[in-house]
């Protein structure tokens, strides 16, 4: 079978990169003939790049788009249109028609256009929501009626691409019951989580940390973007509020905000670590370490399941989570593997840090029973043969 990925912001394909689609692809690749279609800026590094690292059993395309220097900002829209464009064009004028195409979502003009040809040329056309757009930028710039007025041709282009998907797959259910609100042809959508390779995950775990742990320390971690999205402050704020009894900070990951958070913690005097960015082995390594993980993400954000919740439970300790997505408080709450706290309440987070902290028994009950999530809910060994199922499925096709 001649399969296409889509997928516009891919990692670096090197021999530590944890991106979904690069997973699945190397799945895929077994059995069938695998490319996968991404651009040639990375978002991530805000670079641009010709060619990937390493050799691999599917092949890589890079499209050319413009780039862009933050994630917000107007450029960003008019390469994602650009790219959109060239994506369109190549599998035009690509040697052979694709018997399906898997696309991840958003961004959104690349899949909107690409929806409509596979309609047109009777290609299957299965989408991956891995994130909600517009629903995401109405936490940047939420003004009533104006926000709506805005974001309403990115509205336009979601529903064309849910609407004309031939299956749906998302990271969660709330995404899954987004795309499939408008669409009248699938009845079943399938959740699978973006979740980790537990095996690797373990490997890279039981590596050395490149920060030195001091006998009798507690250590918190976060790690992910350092961006808007993420109330770091709030969890610094806490940790002041503790006192000499507070554990150490440990921040994985840079961002548009990285700055900030540092002047604030040293501004409450707080004991902290920031690596920057580093390479996903490290942070396992460096994961395996710490003693409790937290997961601030601020009100009214789209965000669902995430890739640090499989890291975190992967990790096997305890989560304290501000994040307000019902689904993942569900899955704190069913698994009793940390706690779930008030968003922004600096306070109610300090009271559940210093119970985790006296409470050596509680962290490491916690731990299991995140590690128990892990295996049975965010494990890809497991889960994404799921995902292979969907779309190699005969039955469902035009």
């Amino acid at each position: 079978m001649d399969v296409i990925i889509i997928s516009e912001f891919c990692e670096d394909f090197s021999n530590t990169d944890n991106d979904r689609f690069f997973y699945l692809a190397k799945l895929l690749a077994e059995e069938n003939q695998v490319e996968i279609v991404t651009s040639s800026f990375r978002h991530t590094t805000k670079k641009h790049r010709r060619e990937p690292i390493g050799r691999w059993s599917f092949t890589i395309t890079f499209v050319e788009e413009p780039g862009y220097p933050k994630n917000i900002c107007l450029r960003r829209f008019q390469s994602h249109r650009v790219w959109g464009k060239n994506v369109l064009k190549y599998i035009k004028n690509r040697e052979k028609k694709p018997d399906a195409i898997y696309c991840a979502v958003p961004s959104l003009t690349g899949p909107n256009l690409v929806a409509k040809y596979c309609e047109k040329e009777n290609i299957r056309f299965i989408i991956d929501v891995q994130d909600l757009w517009p629903e995401a930028f109405r936490m940047i710039f939420h003004v009533p009626v104006v926000s709506n007025l805005i974001f309403a041709p990115f509205t336009i282009l979601a529903n064309g691409i849910y609407k004309r998907a031939d299956a749906i797959c998302a990271v969660s259910d709330t995404y899954c019951l987004r795309a499939v609100s408008v669409n009248h042809k699938v009845k079943e959508t399938t959740t699978v989580f973006l979740g980790t390779e537990l095996a690797i995950f373990d490997r890279y775990a039981a590596g050395n940390s490149v920060l030195e742990k001091k006998d009798g320390e507690v250590w918190l971690a976060y790690c992910g973007t350092l961006g808007s999205s993420y109330n770091l402050i709030c969890v610094i704020d806490a940790l002041a509020l503790l006192g000499d009894s507070a554990p150490r900070l440990i921040v994985m990951g840079d961002g548009p905000m990285m700055e900030e958070f540092q002047a604030h913690a040293t501004k409450k005097e707080i004991d902290c670590v920031f690596t920057g960015r580093i390479p996903y082995d490290e942070m396992c390594a460096i994961l395996s370490e710490v003693d409790i993980v937290v997961n601030p993400i601020k009100s009214r954000s789209a965000a669902s399941i995430i890739n640090k919740h499989a890291d975190y439970a992967a990790s096997g300790h305890p989560v304290l989570n501000t994040q307000e997505s019902q689904e993942y408080r569900a899955l704190v709450d069913e698994y009793h593997m940390g706690f779930n706290c008030i968003n922004g309440d600096s306070d109610g987070l300090a009271i559940r840090i210093k119970e985790l902290v006296d409470d050596y028994k509680l962290r490491v009950q916690m731990g299991k029973n995140a590690r128990r999530c892990a295996e049975e809910k965010f494990d890809r060994n497991k889960t994404y043969k799921i995902i292979e199922d969907i779309l190699l499925a005969k039955g469902n096709v035009r």
